[in-house]
């Protein structure tokens, strides 16, 4: 809005980590964790879309940014479901889960390495991105780095943030994510051993819409699973 000859920008974005915190109810616990081939064809069969509409039924084995995606999508359906969401059948196809490389389409961002959720969520102004722990909330979708590697060579996890919490020997951080060994579960990890996280809250899920426009390949994050980015080029391309 514009008073007095100032320019004021006026955030109105509410978020949807209460949705997503419900989902993260209705999903399994364990079904151990595997990146193998066939529980990619788990995943695939996971999320069946028929009839415009997504079935979430998920079964182990799993994996984390599986894991992640199927509650992301278990959040857009809620949201359709009550009538806070529209989205056309174009858009819904887009969200499937097929054979995609890394940063081909929806799925292929979300699973690549890298900053994949949040350089989706920045492309599609589907939310915010950050890297503060104190401007965390429950229900924000956490990319951890467990070392300052981002592309080649990274060592992450794609997790749900739900909290975290003060013990003797430190703060540790809880999340929900497909773990290694036992699959899907919370897990508490001290704070010392995250060398970096960024965070994204969903906001605006309308602009999901918006993929129907945008390259299906996003060139950066196609790139990673052969060359080295770093923490800032990441921030860079997430917004941050």
């Amino acid at each position: 809005m514009v008073l007095l000859g100032l320019t004021i920008q006026i955030s109105f974005a509410a978020d949807y980590n209460d949705v997503i915190l419900d989902q993260i109810k209705k999903m399994p616990q364990g079904g151990h964790y595997s990146v193998s081939h066939f529980a990619k064809i788990r995943l695939q069969s996971s999320a069946h879309f028929e009839s415009g509409k997504f079935f979430i039924a998920p079964s182990g084995p799993s994996f984390c940014s599986g894991a992640t995606y199927l509650v992301f999508i278990r959040a857009i359906e809620a949201l359709r479901t009550r009538g806070d969401l529209h989205l056309d059948y174009s858009t819904l196809e887009q969200l499937i889960i097929r054979d995609q490389h890394d940063g081909e389409g929806i799925w292929g961002r979300w699973n690549a390495n890298g900053p994949g959720t949040a350089r989706l969520f920045h492309e599609l102004a589907l939310g915010q991105n950050f890297d503060n722990f104190d401007q965390a909330k429950p229900g924000d979708f956490m990319k951890i780095f467990w070392s300052r590697q981002v592309g080649r060579n990274e060592h992450g996890h794609s997790t749900i943030f739900l909290g975290v919490e003060n013990r003797p020997d430190g703060q540790y951080v809880r999340y929900w994510s497909s773990n290694i060994p036992s699959g899907y579960g919370e897990k508490s990890v001290p704070r010392s051993k995250i060398a970096y996280a960024i965070f994204s809250r969903l906001q605006t899920p309308a602009n999901l819409a918006r993929v129907n426009s945008a390259p299906y390949v996003d060139s950066y994050l196609a790139s990673l699973i052969r060359t080295r980015s770093s923490i800032s080029e990441a921030d860079a391309k997430c917004g941050l």
